[in-house]
């Protein structure tokens, strides 16, 4: 689980500079609400530790997943990953949902399923089909319960959640073996994620968190390219420069705390792995971001 620093939002959502809106581990929203704001289009981009599901309820969307760009002419719901990079393009007339959950959130949903969610392990897309009533029902129900302030509020959203977790899962179940090699390199992509989460700070080698899931590097190397698109140093990599922009953004930490605070031996080593990965300088991007004067 993310360990939280005062004043330091968990997550954050496309288009926005300041914290995570609500104190929950989910967001829901209709898709217009944000869309209609950037012209119909969610230009690529990724989540750190941020699970999206978008359910096109009416109308035509562009999916851009990982550069494959895919067309959603019917209900379906699309599921994005964490660090995949995504994008849309929307037809002005249309209509669904966007729910966000926080990896925490997952986690314990999974924690309560007693097995990984690996249909949340890779992104996927999933026609509605003869459940369309339903699940339009569904995301409704979320989407009211959200934006409400009813009692047992957080009891009904978990519910609501587990219920459409329970439809995706069987879904992607329908015409698939119930066990087989895409399953079980799913579930190994998740543990690393975990396993990612918990010792970012350490600078493990992907050496060392092979050995954990009793893996060779290679092998969590190529599962993580095919399920992830990305490499597995790469991935450790993204989480350990989201948490130096949270640090930069919203704390009063100098960079050399923000390098110490997150394991760098060095502030001028972690200043040039943040520039390698960011583009720029650890004080221009806070300076960019309205956060303090540069240091020298």
């Amino acid at each position: 689980m993310t360990t939280r620093i005062p004043g330091v939002p968990v997550f954050k959502l496309y288009g926005e500079n300041q914290a995570w809106p609500t104190p929950d581990l989910l967001h829901c929203e209709s898709i217009p609400k944000r869309s209609s704001l950037h012209h119909w289009e969610i230009k690529p981009h990724s989540h750190a530790d941020l699970f999206q599901l978008l359910y096109v309820q009416r109308g035509q969307a562009v999916v851009e997943v990982e550069g494959r760009r895919s067309e959603i002419t019917e209900p379906s719901i699309q599921v994005t990953p964490p660090l995949c990079v995504h994008g849309f393009q929307f037809s002005e007339n249309i209509e669904g949902f966007v729910l966000t959950l926080g990896a925490p959130l997952v986690e314990r949903l999974e924690e309560r399923l007693g097995a990984p969610l690996a249909v949340l392990a890779s992104s996927g897309c999933y026609p509605v089909g003869r459940d369309r009533r339903y699940i339009n029902t569904l995301f409704a129900a979320l989407l009211q319960e959200y934006e409400g302030s009813a009692a047992s509020r957080d009891l009904v959203l978990d519910s609501l959640v587990n219920v459409l977790m329970v439809w995706i899962t069987r879904r992607s179940q329908q015409n698939t073996p119930p066990s087989g090699r895409d399953e079980r390199n799913r579930q190994l992509l998740g543990r690393f994620i975990k396993l990612v989460e918990r010792h970012y700070r350490e600078h493990l080698t992907v050496e060392a968190f092979a050995h954990r899931l009793d893996l060779s590097s290679v092998h969590l190397n190529t599962l993580c390219r095919r399920l992830a698109g990305q490499s597995a140093l790469q991935i450790i990599h993204q989480r350990l420069l989201l948490e130096a922009r949270r640090n930069l953004i919203y704390t009063n930490m100098t960079i050399a705390q923000v390098s110490d605070r997150l394991g760098f031996s060095d502030p001028t080593y972690f200043s040039r792995f943040f520039r390698r990965l960011s583009g720029q300088s650890p004080n221009a991007f806070r300076r960019e971001n309205g956060q303090g004067k540069e240091e020298r």
